[in-house]
């Protein structure tokens, strides 16, 4: 599956992140715990350079708990600050705001030395498509002071938000990259709903997702669908999940167009189970 997709907002997103750093302290990168490779934008630290860093892995409910406490030992041994998080319940908000603070306090210090007291710390909060930074500042703040989506691009501009007398955060749209070099980045993207489905064709994408499941994640298919994978190819495993919900269309066919539909929906809201889609493989780091 060729997938490229740079729209015009993008670029100008990239523009509007650089030229706001020195405005800011820390930045904040909001990645899907999903797919900690993936859906790290690899320009993010060439732009920022120097810049204090740390790591939101969000949804971190939906990716495999056992996979995710691997991520955190391989961050931590990497001297990468991280917080893995679920926006929507909040868990993990506080020790973000906690880490923001201890990752500012030896500046904090000098300004307070220098009389300068009370001055915020400015956040600007980076991440692609997605992966929920809107919700993470909607829960940091208690109201929608951010749009928030299921579809890629619905931040389109910088905003200011005063999250207290200590933080304020600089929201920013989610940048994609000009090209994937490969490809099963381009598909992991797709299957977490960073890039827009109507430019995608939803069967080819399904199809893979279920390769990808049968191999890794067979007990928790069977389970869903009610369905024997066991020696089974993707496509006889598409048919039966196909007739199991009664997607059936004239002549007695599966409807693959409305079964990739439902497949790709309920993967996303986590009703197929916890799944990570990557591990923490040095050598693909």
């Amino acid at each position: 599956m060729n997938i490229q997709w740079y729209p015009g907002h993008m670029a100008k997103a990239k523009r509007l992140i650089k030229d706001n750093l020195t405005l800011v302290d820390v930045v904040i990168e909001i990645i899907d715990a999903r797919v900690p490779i993936s859906s790290r934008n690899p320009d993010v630290d060439e732009l920022i350079g120097s810049k204090p860093k740390l790591m939101v892995l969000n949804k971190a409910d939906l990716s495999d708990p056992i996979i995710n406490k691997q991520w955190q030992t391989f961050l931590e041994e990497h001297k990468a600050d991280n917080i893995f998080i679920n926006s929507i319940s909040g868990q993990g908000i506080n020790q973000v705001l906690k880490k923001i603070e201890k990752i500012m306090q030896e500046k904090l210090d000098r300004l307070v030395q220098k009389g300068r007291k009370n001055r915020p710390i400015r956040c600007m909060i980076i991440g692609i498509p997605n992966v929920g930074k809107s919700t993470f500042i909607n829960k940091v703040v208690g109201r929608a002071s951010a749009k928030t989506g299921n579809r890629p691009g619905v931040t389109q501009g910088k905003q200011w938000i005063k999250i207290s007398e200590k933080i304020d955060l600089l929201d920013t749209p989610g940048i994609l990259w000009p090209k994937f070099e490969d490809p099963k980045i381009g598909l992991k993207l797709a299957w977490i709903g960073s890039i827009k489905d109507d430019i995608l064709d939803q069967e080819e994408l399904a199809f893979n997702l279920i390769k990808f499941l049968t191999e890794q994640y067979p007990k928790l298919l069977e389970d869903r669908y009610k369905i024997q994978i066991k020696h089974k190819e993707a496509l006889e495993v598409f048919t039966d999940i196909a007739t199991k919900r009664g997607n059936i269309v004239k002549g007695g066919e599966p409807d693959y167009t409305r079964t990739a539909e439902m497949l790709l929906e309920e993967f996303r809201k986590g009703k197929i189970g916890k799944i990570s889609l990557e591990m923490p493989d040095p050598v693909e780091i």
